[in-house]
């Protein structure tokens, strides 16, 4: 009972955290938008009104999941929403810093895989699913969810570049696979990872999953 109460307590303490969290990138966007509004910056206004539809992405994913993560895990998501869209498109930091693309790529593969981890996760632990998955499936689950996940992203680049005359895919072709190779090798690093831990090899994640359970008390 005392467990319970506890659970739910920190429960509530995580979502308020996380939602005002979330509304101070919110906030910092519709500022951006205002302000290219008023100099009639057409181009840095609709990057603002994208960047403020992403921050709601931790939202949609733990809805759509029916999953909470851990704080620290949204606050990673909303600075890469921050660092991609407001420092490299708004502020220009692709143009800047040569390696400020490839940075964000290699961190995309490492956030959209562990959410693809958590995913398959998720559904082994389900007592109304008898299927149980092996470790090398949910490791190739998680790589091809990571690659799926950023061709969509470029698809969007292309679609942005096409219709609202934006410079997003920066070199075109040779930008769009680059990404896409960075996307892969990262995505490979963390599912190569999981699937040692998950073999027992490897300890260090743990304190992940901890928090993960702590967060999902059903799932523990």
């Amino acid at each position: 009972m005392l467990k319970s109460i506890y659970d739910f307590i920190h429960l509530k303490k995580h979502r308020l955290a996380g939602l005002i969290i979330n509304w101070v990138f919110r906030l910092l966007f519709i500022a951006a938008a205002l302000v290219s509004a008023y100099h009639w910056d057409l181009m840095n206004l609709a990057l603002s009104v994208i960047a403020l539809f992403l921050t709601f992405l931790p939202g949609i994913i733990s809805k759509k999941l029916n999953a909470i993560y851990p704080l620290e895990f949204e606050i990673i998501l909303l600075l890469f929403i921050y660092a991609s869209m407001y420092l490299g498109e708004i502020k220009m930091y692709y143009l800047k810093f040569w390696w400020w693309d490839i940075m964000l790529h290699s961190f995309s593969g490492l956030i959209i895989s562990v959410i693809g981890f958590s995913l398959v996760y998720i559904l082994n632990k389900e007592q109304s699913i008898e299927i149980k998955l092996s470790p090398k499936f949910i490791a190739l689950f998680a790589f091809c969810f990571a690659l799926a996940i950023g061709a969509l992203w470029e698809i969007f680049e292309f679609s942005m570049d096409s219709f609202f005359r934006l410079n997003m895919q920066k070199s075109g072709l040779v930008d769009t696979m680059w990404d896409l190779i960075v996307d892969a090798a990262s995505a490979l690093v963390v599912c190569t990872i999981g699937y040692f831990y998950m073999i027992g090899k490897v300890k260090f994640i743990r304190r992940f999953e901890k928090r993960f359970l702590e967060c999902n008390p059903r799932n523990a």
